[in-house]
């Protein structure tokens, strides 16, 4: 909490969602792979085609937190909200994996 107070600009607390990239060899594969990954859950996935055709099977989580908790040097949540952050991204991580 100490280091919060200290530091001159804004704080986040942020947890980044899962992220998988597979490069295929061919679309067919994308759109299997892509079917099991919305069908498990993970609906932010998706497939993107190059300009050269390469083609890359994007699986990822929604399972994303972004909160400020200062602002200009001065805290904005109490310790115990910091708390509850950290047990939220942490339940977020265990649905990760």
């Amino acid at each position: 909490m100490t280091a919060l107070e200290e530091v001159a600009g804004d704080v986040v607390f942020k947890f980044e969602p899962f992220v998988l990239h597979v490069l295929c060899r061919e679309l067919q594969d994308a759109q299997l792979l892509h079917s099991a990954a919305i069908d498990s859950g993970f609906r932010n996935s998706g497939i993107t085609v190059g300009k050269k055709g390469k083609i890359v099977m994007a699986v990822r989580s929604t399972h994303c937190l972004e909160v400020p908790l200062s602002h200009m040097g001065k805290l904005m949540v109490s310790e115990e909200y910091i708390e509850f952050l950290i047990q939220t991204a942490n339940q977020k991580m265990e649905e990760n994996m």
